[in-house]
C-alpha cells in the first residue's frame, strides 16, 4: 500500500513535544513518499552499547545538548517515517528508544573502548512518541563505522527499541550502498535485510541546506491492539 504524509510544522511541533523535546530553528515540512510493508520489520541483536548514562534532554534532537553551546560534528540527517502493523494501519503512541555512534565511530558508553573521539555535544541517544497517525522524526547526524573484530568492521547504523502496546522489536537502521553492509555478520545474515535500509534523500526547503533526509517506515509484527 502506498502511503504519503506531510509533517507540517503543527505535526512536528506536537511530535517534538510528545518525544519531549522542542522543535528546532527551521522546523520541517517535508512532502515524500514512503511505501508501508506488510513484511514485518526484521528483528535484531540490541548490540553491547545501549545507554547507560543519559543525558537529561532525551529528546528528538541529538544534534545538541542542553546547556551546551556547540553542536555534534558530522553529517545532519533527519530521520522520519511512520510505524505501521501487518494490516499497514498506523500506529499511534509507540514508544521508540534510539541510540547510535557518533560521526567518528564512538559510542558514548564505558564499554566502548575504540580509540575514535568522543563528541561532547552529541546526545547519542534520545526517546520518541509517534503521534496520532503513527508518524515520527529525529534529527541527528550519520555515524560512524566501527571495528567489532579484528575482522569485522561495522557499517555506519542506528539502533532502535519499539515498543508498542502489545509488540517489542529491538532493530538497527542501516544505509543504502554503504559497501560494509553486505560484510556486515549481523546485517548480511538477516532474512529481508531490505527493509532495514534507508536511502538518503536530498534536504526539503524548510531543513538545512547541507542536511539530508532518511524516510524509514517501520512494521511491527502484529495487529495493533490484538
Amino acid at each position: 500500500m502506498s502511503e504519503e504524509f506531510e509533517l507540517t510544522r503543527r505535526q512536528l511541533l506536537a511530535m517534538s513535544l510528545a518525544a519531549g523535546g522542542s522543535v528546532l530553528a527551521g522546523r520541517l515540512d517535508p512532502l515524500f513518499a514512503q511505501t508501508a510493508q506488510k513484511q514485518p520489520t526484521p528483528e535484531q541483536v540490541m548490540g553491547p552499547f545501549f545507554p547507560i548514562t543519559k543525558p537529561p534532554d532525551q529528546d528528538a534532537d541529538l544534534t545538541v545538548i542542553a546547556g551546551k553551546p556547540g553542536k555534534a560534528k558530522g553529517q545532519v540527517i533527519h530521520v522520519m517515517g511512520r510505524v505501521f502493523d501487518v494490516n499497514g494501519e498506523p500506529m499511534p503512541g509507540v514508544h521508540l528508544e534510539i541510540w547510535q555512534a557518533n560521526t567518528f565511530g564512538r559510542y558514548n558508553h564505558p564499554s566502548d573502548t575504540h580509540n575514535a573521539a568522543l563528541d561532547p555535544n552529541f546526545q547519542g541517544s534520545g526517546v520518541l512518541v509517534t503521534d496520532a497517525e503513527g508518524r515520527y522524526w529525529f534529527k541527528t547526524v550519520k555515524p560512524g563505522s566501527y571495528p567489532a573484530l579484528k575482522d569485522w568492521t561495522r557499517p555506519p547504523h542506528i539502533h532502535f527499541d519499539i515498543t508498542g502496546r502489545t509488540y517489542r522489536i529491538v532493530t538497527q537502521m542501516y544505509f543504502e550502498g554503504e559497501p560494509l553492509n553486505e560484510k556486515d555478520l549481523i546485517y548480511k545474515n538477516t532474512m529481508n535485510k531490505e527493509l532495514l535500509l534507508t536511502k538518503l534523500m536530498p534536504p526539503t526547503k524548510d531543513v538545512e541546506p547541507d542536511s539530508l533526509i532518511a524516510p524509514w517506515d517501520i512494521v511491527l509484527g502484529m495487529p495493533y491492539g490484538l
